[in-house]
């Protein structure tokens, strides 16, 4: 499975999960998913899917997806965070919030209402020193 962008075509998701367009129709009207028509395309049947947890909760639920994406992150060579650029963060961590379940973002928002941010970032070990 290809990374998984914040809003894809009906197409370019099926493609990126090797599946039908028909069937990424058939799990919009079945789920509910969230969509958006694309201005500009005839007969205003072209849309693009919000790529939320809700989506991505239930494509990791189909095995044969579920499958094929513990192959490739296995491999997948490992992440040099240290080396990302400042200017790369936020979308970073927007994408790493899109990947979480619903249930894990309720739990992340109770930590940040419970602890606050500073809270947040001693959990993770990333708070500065101050002299």
């Amino acid at each position: 499975m290809k990374r998984l962008r914040s809003k894809m075509t009906t197409e370019e998701l099926a493609d990126s999960l090797g599946v039908a367009r028909q069937t990424v129709n058939r799990w919009i009207r079945q789920q509910g998913w969230k969509t958006e028509g694309i201005n500009g395309v005839k007969g205003g049947r072209a849309r693009l899917i919000h790529i939320d947890a809700r989506v991505r909760e239930h494509i990791m639920s189909i095995p044969a997806i579920r499958n094929r994406q513990a192959i490739y992150q296995l491999a997948e060579s490992p992440s040099l965070y240290g080396e990302s650029k400042s200017s790369g963060l936020l979308p970073q961590i927007i994408d790493s919030l899109e990947n979480l379940t619903l249930i894990e973002q309720e739990r992340l928002q109770a930590l940040l209402t419970r602890e606050g941010l500073q809270g947040f970032l001693t959990r993770l070990g990333i708070t500065e020193l101050h002299a």
